[in-house]
């Protein structure tokens, strides 16, 4: 029989966000990787599951438990996985069978700590957890004398430089393991995408506010997207983005179609895991406009969304966060930090597509697999 490994992470509270249940799922794909029998744990309440009015709603709630179910059973995990729910129902695994896995399993890795259940956490060995926001994760904790990483044994995070003097995210006295997004790169295949169409998902704001740390304002996406709204008229190549902004923000959105961005509604463009796949696959290669936060920071950030565009062998641009003092770039992947340096990244890709397409994919190989990233992560926390 093989060994247990839980993975604990939000996929039930976001149907129709095909890229942010594949970032999870990942994790476990690289448990399987390594010959583990992954164990997915998700969590959903009925203040989870709620209208457009803010209330609790049944529809919103089996919505919610089809679009959990159907991320296992399209990566194979129907069988290994278990949605919590209230009053201690469950949709899959039942919890004695979970707490037997957690308590047969070297770690538990809890991904931004999302499993909360004190029964179930006291029966894992070694509790691991992950950050994949940093600057949030830590700022919200010190300027709100919340503890969010109580109880963990081990600490990960994709802001790579966090504990570097490069970096002021503050440590919360723990040492941060840095690591990549996973990504499974046999679920990724090469697309047939034209050479000169840049892609992007993402939302303009996000469901935070930006965070005022020592004098400066740290902020979001929309204001990075803003110094970049002009990429397209500097480039011959179409640029889509899938994102997702508000109507209130129609002014903004109107700048970037003046612009020559064009805005594709998320859910209908990469709304499942098929059609997020489809989507990466289809493009020429990818324009990433990090948060303000990350940039500002210097975190090492690095999107799960990018590893998907280099394992489907598509180039990527990106902003700088930081991420050039631990992975390569020029080849694959190419870093920008101004309206200028976005323009050049763009024609070098578009000059020698073929070329940086190779590149991408090798890159995807060596530092995005999900069994080196997994495997990685419980030798650096001592529980490979």
């Amino acid at each position: 029989m093989k060994t247990p490994l839980p993975i604990a992470a939000s996929i039930a509270q976001r149907p129709g966000f095909g890229g942010h249940a594949w970032a999870f799922l990942h994790y476990a794909l690289g448990a399987r990787q390594l010959g583990f029998e992954p164990l997915f744990l998700d969590r959903l309440s009925a203040g989870m599951a709620v209208d457009d009015n803010g209330a609790p709603s049944p529809e919103a709630m089996r919505r919610a438990v089809d679009w959990f179910e159907d991320a296992m059973a399209l990566t194979g995990l129907g069988d290994s996985s278990s949605l919590l729910l209230d009053d201690g129902e469950t949709v899959g695994l039942g919890r004695d069978e979970v707490r037997e896995a957690i308590a047969q399993a070297p770690a538990l890795i809890n991904v931004m700590g999302f499993l909360t259940d004190p029964d179930l956490l006291q029966a894992a060995e070694t509790l691991v957890f992950v950050d994949v926001d940093p600057g949030f994760t830590q700022l919200w904790s010190e300027l709100h004398g919340v503890d969010l990483l109580a109880g963990h044994h081990r600490f990960a995070s994709v802001g790579t430089n966090l504990g570097s003097t490069s970096c002021p995210v503050p440590t919360l006295g723990r040492e941060w393991i840095p690591i990549r997004p996973p990504v499974a790169l046999d679920r990724w295949p090469a697309g047939d995408g034209s050479a000169r169409s840049f892609r992007g998902v993402g939302s303009w704001r996000g469901p935070y506010a930006p965070i005022e740390h020592d004098g400066r304002r740290l902020g979001l996406r929309v204001h990075e997207f803003r110094k970049l709204a002009a990429l397209p008229r500097r480039v011959e190549a179409s640029f889509e983005v899938a994102l997702e902004i508000d109507a209130a923000d129609r002014a903004d959105a109107e700048l970037l179609r003046d612009n020559g961005w064009e805005l594709l509604e998320p859910v209908a463009a990469a709304g499942t895991l098929e059609r997020y796949r489809d989507f990466v696959a289809g493009s020429g290669a990818e324009i990433a406009i990090a948060k303000g936060i990350y940039v500002d920071t210097a975190s090492g950030w690095f999107s799960d969304r990018s590893a998907c565009f280099l394992a489907s062998g598509r180039p990527v641009l990106a902003q700088d966060t930081g991420f050039g003092a631990s992975l390569p770039s020029g080849e694959g992947l190419l870093r920008f930090a101004t309206l200028e340096e976005a323009s050049e990244g763009a024609e070098r890709i578009l000059a020698d597509w073929p070329r940086h397409s190779r590149a991408a994919r090798e890159l995807a190989a060596e530092h995005f697999d999900a069994g080196r990233v997994v495997g990685g992560l419980l030798a650096e926390a001592g529980v490979g």
